[in-house]
């Protein structure tokens, strides 16, 4: 089953009950500050609040604007009240469109499904480059200077994350959350054997170095 984020801004939006349709799932996720801390499959559905504690609305969109991985983000920006000139600087500043809040799960969900019901959900295919380091999104390959790194489907996932994030220690929670593995607590040990065979896969395309274990902490991607 196909897993869908819709990213918010909206603490309590974020805890709304997940949305099965079909074959795909929309799960409801908390989108912070410093952007989305999961892996985005496909085209991602941001909310963002015109008012935010740590930043302002029009702030987080362009951060939004500014990350490879949402160069194809739908994004709606969430109004305290139907000011022109708000929806003026809302749109030059580069969301898709306006709604006036607060907007509870199902006029959320409208607006996600109405788009993706005319087939509008699929994101373009992406390939992306760390370095030596090249990641294809669509396939779902990795390569290191040119070399095939054989992965399973769990494992190059979590390369893609913490490629996605690198120089930074990730523990196993957050690896499980990004990979939407969250609610099984069996996936806390199955960390290990993940970082085990993409560690084995790295070696084996003469990348061993990129993988590092922090003891107590987590794993961190090296890369510049």
């Amino acid at each position: 089953m196909d897993r869908i984020s819709i990213f918010t801004t909206n603490s309590e939006a974020a805890r709304y009950a997940d949305f099965a349709h079909g074959e795909t799932v929309f799960r409801f996720t908390l989108l912070l500050p410093e952007g989305p801390l999961s892996l985005v499959d496909g085209r991602a559905w941001m909310f963002v609040d015109w008012v935010m504690e740590a930043l302002s609305g029009l702030e987080m969109v362009r951060r939004l604007r500014a990350d490879p991985r949402m160069g194809d983000a739908h994004i709606t920006m969430v109004l305290e009240e139907d000011d022109p000139e708000d929806r003026r600087r809302a749109l030059k500043a580069g969301v898709d469109d306006y709604a006036i809040g607060p907007l509870d799960r199902q006029a959320m969900l409208d607006r996600v499904l109405a788009l993706f019901a005319q087939g509008k959900s699929c994101g373009k295919p992406q390939v992306l480059e760390f370095g030596d380091l090249q990641i294809n999104v669509a396939g779902e390959q990795a390569r290191w200077h040119g070399e095939l790194i054989a992965l399973r489907p769990n494992e190059f996932r979590v390369l893609r994350f913490m490629a996605e994030n690198p120089n930074r220690v990730l523990s196993r929670q957050e690896l499980i959350d990004a990979l939407g593995k969250d609610g099984d607590p069996e996936y806390l040990r199955t960390v290990d054997v993940w970082i085990k065979r993409l560690r084995q896969g790295l070696r084996d395309a003469g990348a061993e170095q990129l993988l590092r274990t922090v003891h107590g902490r987590g794993y961190v991607l090296d890369l510049i």
